[in-house]
């Protein structure tokens, strides 16, 4: 996979949801955008991030699961000037985005963490072990989440410190490259 050219053909945040998203979409984006805060110590986590850290996430402005975890992303970019995220919407590139299936199925969001010369270094999706034990516990079956019921904050908070876990793995793993050590001397 070329990642350095999906990447160049990925957008920002706000660009990918004024090019994806209907008004309906974007309002529950934007809601879930205002429910996300990090605390002083995870701002402090994402501020300390040294390696340049390109993140690539495979979305859909229609997915209820992109909706209440994707805003999560930008926060984290927002926080840290390591991060560059970008997205693609799912189907927008059919062959190129093949490969990132979950389970032989197209699913969304699937996060991409790369090097700073565009080499694949982990990906992570759909969702963090905590949205899958809530499903589980509630069986909501194989209907996919609307994203028109906001998490409570307490569970929103877990989310984000799950996802946090995976940026920070990323950065370390970034940080203890042997590869990147050498090139940057450290």
């Amino acid at each position: 996979m070329d990642w350095h050219a999906l990447f160049q053909q990925s957008l920002p945040y706000r660009e990918f949801l004024d090019r994806d998203a209907n008004p309906t979409q974007r309002g529950r984006w934007d809601d879930m955008r205002g429910r996300v805060s990090l605390n002083s110590d995870q701002t402090r986590l994402l501020s300390s991030f040294k390696r340049s850290m390109p993140v690539f996430c495979l979305a859909g402005a229609w997915c209820g699961d992109c909706i209440s975890q994707c805003p999560i992303f930008d926060a984290f970019a927002q926080a840290s000037p390591a991060i560059d995220l970008r997205f693609l919407d799912r189907d927008a590139l059919p062959e190129e985005t093949a490969s990132l299936t979950i389970n032989g199925g197209k699913r969304v969001p699937v996060v991409v963490f790369l090097s700073e010369d565009y080499r694949e270094v982990f990906r992570y999706g759909e969702r963090v072990i905590s949205i899958y034990r809530k499903l589980a516990l509630e069986q909501v079956g194989p209907s996919c989440p609307t994203g028109t019921i906001a998490p409570d904050k307490e569970f929103l908070d877990l989310v984000v410190a799950e996802w946090l876990a995976e940026f920070e793995r990323a950065q370390l793993v970034l940080r203890l490259s042997p590869r990147l050590r050498e090139l940057h001397g450290d």
